[in-house]
């Protein structure tokens, strides 16, 4: 049985981050995966990373004192994925921060004479499931900060079997229509993933 742990990050229930977020946690609960799903609003994770925690960022013996949950959530996980709205041409705050305070040394990567080298081979599949408010092109112009840091960061990172980005772009003008689709088309991403 795959163990996939979702980090979910919009505070509102509302949302059509919020179904994006059931429908990627129903199809992977229907192809009988172990699913962790972490709400960090619900959940109330904190984001800032203090000054002590900073100070000890690279001391592995130490770091993930702070996080030590939520890094073993990570570390037992096959799969990775995020539901997330693009704010800002970047992740919500909730989820940058957790990326900051529990992807550390030791835990995500290794430093080997100055390098990074991936640490979280654990993870075999890796994915995320966005909104843009504005156009592909708007976001492309921008240098799409997010789709970047997924592909080439977390990627290297985890060094994947397999990654997906699905983005729904222009949601500020998004149809019941298209929005009708593109949950469709989560749903069977998350059936192949």
């Amino acid at each position: 049985m795959t163990r996939a742990l979702v980090l979910f990050a919009h505070p509102c229930g509302e949302s059509f981050s919020a179904a994006l977020h059931a429908t990627v946690v129903g199809a992977l609960t229907a192809r009988g995966w172990q699913v962790d799903d972490c709400d960090l609003y619900a959940e109330g994770f904190d984001p800032v990373l203090t000054a002590p925690e900073r100070r000890g960022y690279h001391d592995t013996a130490t770091n993930t004192a702070p996080v030590q949950p939520y890094v073993d959530r990570l570390r037992a996980a096959e799969a990775l994925v995020l539901v997330f709205p693009v704010w800002n041409f970047g992740y919500p705050a909730i989820l940058k921060g957790f990326l900051d305070r529990v992807f550390l040394p030791g835990v995500s990567f290794r430093l080997e004479d100055g390098r990074v080298r991936p640490n979280l081979t654990n993870v075999r599949r890796l994915a995320a499931v966005t909104t843009y408010g504005g156009t592909r092109t708007r976001a492309f112009l921008a240098g799409d900060p997010p789709r970047r840091h997924f592909t080439r960061a977390l990627w290297h990172v985890c060094r994947p079997e397999r990654t997906r980005y699905l983005a729904l772009y222009d949601m500020n003008r998004a149809t019941g229509a298209a929005r009708a689709a593109f949950l469709a088309r989560t749903r069977t991403a998350m059936e192949s993933l």
